[in-house]
């Protein structure tokens, strides 16, 4: 049997309908290769514990989808890793529920680094959007591959930040030949290009929204911890963490404002053990055993001063003060500051357009990071 031949078989028990990856490997364990399990009858899937079903999609695998993987497979850069390729990342093999196969794009050997998943809400503050670039950065450049799913929001930020100091990671949701969402197409090449994307789902796979929790499980599944910025209860961020936690991954969480609805998700975490986190060097700590590093290198906190308010005027560092470190809207700055309402317009213009603060929705304004 050739290698490609092999291989079609693993594309063939990967794809095949109702076949998930507990139950493959359930029955490689009793097959010992693909083919062997593609030749059996039905009795012999039964008596290793498929079910009817699936037993008999098993006698009629998925010749098209398979083919057309492989077809996939011959572009420059596009790599197919079988659970018995010594390029599988160890990590993510040690599941239970592991993908039979991973399509990668890039360089597959980014899969081996040592990864720290950063997740969050599509819509995140800008001063949540400027700290996890500011992080992913920080954490590139001491050595961390950065992993995320190539969303909007704190993913963007993450995988963007990350590529400015070393690689990241792209767990996509589709299909190795698909980018979502379609404005990340730029950023999607640019992950290929330092680092790789990957996924489980074969190609012509669209953004179904069944498809995003699995691929949660492998971004937390790829990583040393999982770290979340900012997320709502509800956020699908948790669902990585949970994950993270079931896997024996540390799973860690930036605290935020008690008025901020986006960092209730961390807060919760946090009060079922997750580590909070400050600076990067928080994260480098709890991670330094498994990198095998000996020590964490001592690193400045990782909200890099910007600029310094000295050159203000005493009525700007006035607002700045009274603005303190939630977001807050106009009439509660003419409140606390005294100041005119046509002062207090002109003069939050003027501080937005220095970096010195950002707006949010509701009309409020905040500290930008960096700026506090």
């Amino acid at each position: 049997m050739t290698a490609a031949d092999r291989l079609r078989d693993w594309l063939l028990l990967a794809h095949t309908p109702g076949i998930g990856p507990r139950t493959a490997r359930r029955l490689m364990e009793r097959f010992g290769d693909p083919r062997s399990l593609l030749e059996a009858d039905a009795a012999e899937l039964r008596a290793a514990g498929a079910r009817a079903d699936a037993a008999a999609r098993l006698r009629s695998p998925p010749a098209e989808a398979a083919d057309a993987a492989l077809a996939w497979a011959e572009q420059e850069d596009a790599h197919i890793l079988t659970l018995e390729d010594p390029r599988y990342p160890p990590l993510l093999k040690e599941l239970g529920d592991a993908p039979v196969v991973l399509y990668v794009r890039g360089d597959a050997a980014t899969l081996m680094d040592p990864q720290l998943a950063m997740v969050g809400s599509r819509n995140p503050t800008p001063a949540c959007r400027d700290t996890t670039r500011a992080f992913a950065r920080h954490l590139a450049a001491c050595g961390l591959t950065i992993t995320s799913g190539l969303a909007v929001g704190v993913d963007g930020a993450a995988h963007a930040g990350a590529l400015e100091a070393g690689r990241s990671i792209a767990v996509l949701g589709t299909g190795p030949d698909r980018v979502y969402p379609a404005a990340h197409r730029d950023l999607a090449r640019r992950i290929s290009h330092q680092g790789a994307l990957v996924t489980e789902l074969p190609p012509g796979s669209g953004p179904k929204g069944e498809n995003f929790p699995r691929r949660n499980r492998v971004i937390s599944g790829l990583s040393l911890g999982v770290l979340v910025t900012e997320a709502a209860l509800k956020s699908g961020s948790l669902i990585t963490a949970r994950h993270a936690m079931e896997q024996g991954r540390e799973v860690f969480a930036i605290p935020g404002s008690i008025h901020n609805p986006l960092a209730r998700g961390c807060h919760a975490l946090i009060r079922d053990g997750a580590k909070l986190v400050e600076t990067a060097q928080d994260v480098l700590e709890e991670l330094v055993s498994l990198l095998g590093t000996g020590a964490a290198p001592a690193q400045p906190p990782v909200a890099e001063v910007t600029g310094r308010e000295d050159g203000l005027d005493s009525d700007y560092r006035r607002l700045l003060e009274a603005m303190g470190h939630d977001p807050v809207a106009p009439d509660e700055l003419i409140e606390r500051t005294k100041l005119p309402a046509q002062s207090i317009s002109s003069m939050l213009l003027l501080l937005e357009l220095e970096g010195y603060v950002s707006s949010y929705p509701g009309g409020r304004y905040g500290r930008a990071a960096g700026r506090s």
